[in-house]
C-alpha cells in the first residue's frame, strides 16, 4: 500500500460511471499530477543546556509536522543525544542491512557546548531522522513511534498512578497528537492505550463527557484488532458513563455479555483503570 493519501483509482471509476473511458483515463491522469502524499516532517526546532551536578546535557526539542496539508498543530518532544543513541543502536539491531548508509551523527571528543557544535548537530540530527522516515521498514516500525512517545507516556502514567490526573491529561494529550501524525505508518491500534488513558484521567477528573469521548474513540480498533481486554474494558466504561450522561447504552451493553459469553471466563474482567495503570508499569 503506497504511503499516500487520497482514494484509489478504483473509488474514481465508481464515483464516476458515466465517463467515457478516454475521459476517465484523463480524470486519472489528472489526478494523480495534482496529488500531494502526505509525509512527516522533522525539525528541530530548538536546544538548550541542561546542568545537574556536575553533568551537563544538550536537550534538542523535535517538532513534528506532516506535508502535503495545512498542519497547524505545532506538536514537539524534547530528547538527549543519548536517546537518539539508544535508538539508533535498537534499529541497527533489527534493520543492520537497510540502515546501512543511514549514520548517526557523533558527538566530539571536546567542544560538544560551543554554540557551533550544537546548531551543526542539531541540523545533522534533523537530517538524520529524516533519512530514517525515508527508510520505509524503520518509519513502519513499533520503534520509531516509541521514540517520538515512549517517554512522554511513561511520564504521564507515572503522573496518573500519582492521582495528577490533569496534569496526565497534559502529557496523553501531546502523545496522541505525535501518534495521529504517525498514524499513516503506524498500526491503527496505536492510540488505544492513550485514548485509555484519557478516559481514566477524564473520568476521575469527573468530566464524563469528554472520558465518553475518548473511550468511544478507541473502540473500533480494539473491535477490528482483536484487542479484548481494552475492548471489553472500555465496553464496561462506556456502558457505565452511558448510564450517567442519558446516551443508549443498549447495544454497548449486548456487545459487551456477546464478548464475555464467547470468550468464557477468557476476557479480562478489569476497569480500565486497572488495565491502563499496568499498561507501563
Amino acid at each position: 500500500m503506497a504511503d499516500t493519501a487520497g482514494g484509489s483509482d478504483m473509488d474514481l471509476m465508481c464515483a464516476a460511471p458515466c465517463l467515457t473511458t478516454q475521459q476517465l483515463q484523463q480524470k486519472l491522469r489528472s489526478e494523480k499530477k495534482t496529488e500531494r502524499p502526505v509525509r512527516l516532517l522533522f525539525e528541530i526546532s530548538s536546544t538548550r543546556t541542561v546542568q545537574v551536578f556536575l553533568s551537563k546535557h544538550v536537550v534538542y526539542e523535535l517538532v513534528v509536522m506532516r506535508s502535503g496539508s495545512f498542519d497547524s498543530r505545532r506538536v514537539s518532544v524534547e530528547r538527549r543525544y543519548s536517546d537518539f543513541s539508544r535508538f539508533h543502536h535498537t534499529l541497527l539491531e533489527e534493520f543492520g542491512e537497510e540502515l546501512e548508509e543511514v549514520v548517526l551523527p557523533r558527538k566530539h571528543l571536546s567542544g560538544n557546548f560551543s554554540p557551533e557544535i550544537i546548531s551543526e548537530r542539531r541540523l545533522a540530527l534533523q537530517d538524520y531522522l529524516a533519512q530514517l522516515y525515508a527508510t520505509r521498514c524503520v518509519r513502519r516500525s513499533p520503534h520509531f513511534a516509541r521514540f517520538f512517545t515512549e517517554q512522554e507516556q511513561r511520564w504521564a502514567h507515572s503522573l496518573l498512578r500519582a492521582g495528577q490526573f490533569a496534569l496526565a491529561v497534559e502529557q496523553l494529550q501531546t502523545v496522541l497528537e505525535v501518534e495521529e501524525k504517525l498514524l499513516p505508518w503506524q498500526k491503527p491500534t496505536l492510540t488505544v492505550p492513550t485514548l485509555s488513558a484519557l478516559a481514566v484521567c477524564y473520568r476521575d477528573l469527573e468530566e464524563p463527557e469528554e472520558a465518553f469521548a475518548a473511550a468511544q474513540r478507541a473502540l473500533p480498533a480494539t473491535r477490528r484488532y482483536g484487542l479484548k481486554g481494552y475492548r471489553a474494558s472500555l465496553l464496561d466504561l462506556l456502558v457505565d458513563l452511558g448510564y450517567q450522561l442519558g446516551r443508549p447504552v443498549a447495544q454497548l451493553q449486548e456487545e459487551l455479555s456477546v464478548l464475555r459469553d464467547a470468550e468464557r471466563g477468557g476476557v479480562s474482567s478489569r476497569s480500565l483503570k486497572e488495565v491502563v495503570i499496568h499498561e507501563f508499569t
